[in-house]
């Protein structure tokens, strides 16, 4: 994630899908080629069937929220993370938004991911949040501390007053870089 001096936005997220990819070398490149094809289904009647020209189904989404009352930029982030992507976005916001924390808390705070009828949990995240959690009926597995299935999330908050705060997350190499207004005149 970045914003610049000006206040522009650009959340970028990028991604080979598994490993190193495909594991081909374009030659003379040294550019590992993507994979993303590997979720294709092979039923022509899925959603996500293989078919001449199409692109593969892929949770790549960076994102930019702006501000509902000015319109101004609010907030560049992005969570990497395959399915964990959406979940971990909705995660990150609420923190900033509904619980008021700071970019950097808001990516710290320990996060959950749903998949395939299991809750995956934090094994930060309190035990009788973890309880309740199996009270209501959820198949909830505490993992370590900081697991890297939940993503790793960059995220700049942009304030009306002009800061720019930064939060980079511990699970995931990622960097998240804003230039305060009036840097270009230095």
């Amino acid at each position: 994630c970045a914003v610049d001096a000006e206040g522009n936005g650009c959340s970028f997220i990028n991604s080979l899908y598994m490993g190193f990819g495909s594991g081909i070398v374009a030659p003379g490149t040294g550019v590992c080629l993507q994979n993303r094809g590997f979720s294709f289904r092979l039923d022509p009647n899925h959603p996500n069937g293989l078919a001449p020209g199409k692109r593969p189904m892929h949770t790549i989404i960076p994102g930019l929220a702006t501000s509902s009352a000015t319109g101004a930029l609010w907030a560049v982030f992005g969570n990497m993370g395959g399915p964990m992507q959406p979940q971990g976005h909705a995660q990150v916001l609420s923190n900033l938004i509904d619980h008021g924390m700071t970019p950097q808390e808001a990516v710290d705070h320990p996060r959950h991911l749903h998949l395939d009828g299991t809750l995956f949990v934090e094994g930060r995240m309190p035990e009788h949040e973890v309880g309740r959690l199996g009270e209501k009926g959820h198949d909830v597995e505490v993992g370590e501390d900081y697991i890297v299935s939940v993503g790793g999330a960059q995220v700049i908050r942009v304030h009306e007053d002009g800061v720019r705060a930064c939060g980079s997350d511990p699970r995931k190499d990622g960097l998240a870089l804003a230039q305060g207004p009036g840097a270009e005149d230095r």
